[in-house]
């Protein structure tokens, strides 16, 4: 058993690398203390539901992060209106944070005693590139809400991000069940062959077979590279499919190569970028502005396939590796060197940035390994899996990486719990019975999971149906009998002893939502359907009424 790294340069003979034994790992230093999330906000509803769990926005401090909560203005509008018009909570930080400050800020400022647990906001978007807001920052929220991060080289990524959003969110969606995508960049490496063996083609396969007892809600689960290498112009083709959708990708992300990047611009350009199996490196420009995933969302497991941190989580056991090793001086050649910013990768700014792009992606900030799916011979696509389920029922992106990263939560407090026990068997006397080894890879694996992040809103979905009831067409002379056609079959099903409500009933349901007359909760529960059903009756008479209207201004004129 060995421990891979998924990196790569250029100029490297992949085929020909050998992962580091797992005796390596006792060299693993002790591990810094991890927050443990210490409520979760309103336990009691439904962690998708933001009315009650609230949506903010974290901003740098100075005229940088006032123009960037300018550039998201309308998403805050929509956030807030979607909370039911409570205040969306704004807070400022400095550009730099090292692990300790970033706690403590979280407990003297974002849990301020004054600040009650229902205007504290949840979900969380950090406005702004890793120099602007620290990632230290967002290490230390996700460990118990739910983050997320805009970053774009320019304004006009921002708008259009903005813009996407708005765009899915304000269409009814007719897709009831997503389309699931799996691509294993098949390059002959051990780490991608490891990948595909303990990972991606386990995932594949239990997916399907919970498809069958209906516990997986896809409408098709496609495999790329399971028979082998698959070119990117397959890749590409799948991916421009419309239809709500997510890709797990797995592949080796683009690194330093040995004799470091011609120019500043083209780390910033390249680095992170994912390797295919010819060699060659998917560039953010190929992204731009061709179909890809469109209104989906991206999972990529590769080193640096998010971004690149101002220190890895790597540096300290590296450098106590033998300088011969490959893999040690492979990595620490990665890394940022004295002077160089972190910043967010390219290839998923490009794809968030792009109009038939993602809404969201999840990938690494630091150098992946293959601990994440490996425990010790062992796959472990479990984890993974109940992260992609979460997205096929329709939870927000943050809610399903949270799913993820409660791994994290668990391995730091087994960690912790050795580390404990070591010290009281040397105080009492008593002889040390932890494997070295093995809590060392429990080491590993905190390492890994605490570097996936979130790039875009949380709070965003996939484009699903919120029921099976198609919407109706509204004729040309009764936009009410629209309304009730659409509403009649919702309620019908219902006990004979429990009337549906008429469309009078709903209309007037939907008008007190419109002037918010009370919170979308109690409208719906005054009603007794679900909120999101609710929802979708002010969705379809917003469209009917501009119908009508229209319709009315052109026999006018």
């Amino acid at each position: 058993m060995t421990l891979e790294l998924l990196l790569a340069h250029s100029e490297e003979r992949l085929a020909a690398r050998q992962g580091l034994q797992l005796e390596t790992l006792q060299r693993a230093p002790r591990p810094e203390a991890v927050e443990l999330p210490e409520n979760l906000w309103d336990a009691t509803r439904d962690p998708n539901e933001l009315p009650a769990q609230r949506w903010g926005l974290v901003a740098p401090k100075g005229a940088r992060g006032d123009r960037l909560l300018a550039l998201v203005e309308p998403l805050r509008r929509l956030r807030q209106e979607a909370q039911g018009g409570a205040p969306v909570e704004i807070y400022r930080v400095p550009s730099v944070m090292d692990g300790a400050y970033a706690a403590g800020w979280k407990k003297e400022v974002f849990r301020h005693e004054k600040t009650s647990e229902k205007n504290r906001p949840r979900y969380l978007l950090l406005l702004g590139d890793l120099h602007e807001v620290p990632l230290e920052l967002q290490q230390a929220l996700t460990t118990d809400a739910f983050v997320g991060r805009l970053a774009f080289s320019s304004d006009a990524g921002y708008e259009a991000y903005v813009e996407k959003v708005l765009r899915w969110e304000g269409v009814a969606a007719r897709e009831a069940r997503a389309r699931m995508l799996f691509y294993t960049s098949r390059d002959g490496t051990s780490a991608t062959e490891l990948g595909h063996r303990v990972l991606i083609a386990p995932s594949v396969a239990a997916c399907r077979e919970r498809q069958q007892v209906d516990d997986f809600p896809a409408a098709d689960i496609l495999e790329l590279g399971g028979q082998g290498a698959v070119p990117l112009e397959t890749l590409l083709s799948h991916a421009a499919e419309p239809g709500p959708g997510v890709l797990f990708t797995l592949s080796h992300g683009r690194g330093r190569p040995p004799g470091g990047w011609a120019r500043p611009e083209e780390r910033l350009a390249h680095q992170g970028e994912l390797m295919l199996p010819d060699g060659r490196f998917l560039p953010a420009e190929e992204l731009a502005s061709r179909p890809f995933l469109p209104g989906g969302v991206w999972f990529s497991f590769a080193c640096f396939s998010a971004g690149t941190p101002t220190r890895s989580s790597y540096t300290h056991w590296l450098r106590q590796l033998p300088a011969s090793d490959p893999n040690a001086r492979r990595g620490l050649e990665a890394l940022p060197q004295q002077g160089e910013r972190p910043f967010i990768a390219a290839l998923p700014q490009a794809a968030l940035a792009n109009p038939n792009g993602p809404l969201a992606v999840m990938g690494h900030v630091d150098l992946a390994w293959s601990c994440s799916f490996n425990d010790k011979g062992r796959g472990t696509p479990s984890r993974f899996i109940e992260l992609l389920k979460a997205l096929a029922r329709g939870s927000r992106a943050g809610v399903a990486l949270s799913t993820l990263l409660q791994f994290l939560n668990e391995t730091s407090s087994e960690l912790a719990m050795l580390y404990n026990q070591e010290e009281m068997q040397r105080t009492y006397g008593g002889s040390f019975s932890v494997d070295p080894v093995a809590r060392a890879w429990l080491w590993m694996q905190r390492q890994d999971l605490a570097n996936y992040i979130l790039l875009g809103d949380p709070a965003v979905r996939l484009p699903l149906a919120s029921c099976q009831v198609a919407p109706c067409a509204p004729g040309p002379s009764d936009e009410r009998e629209a309304l009730r056609a659409l509403l009649g079959p919702q309620f019908m099903e219902r006990t004979r002893s429990t009337p549906g409500p008429s469309a009078a009933e709903a209309e007037k349901a939907i008008l007190a939502l419109l002037t918010r007359q009370a919170s979308p909760e109690d409208i719906a529960r005054s009603q007794g359907i679900p909120l999101s059903e609710l929802l979708r009756w002010e969705q379809f008479y917003r469209e009917a009424g501009r119908e009508a209207l229209a319709r009315l201004l052109s026999s006018v004129g």
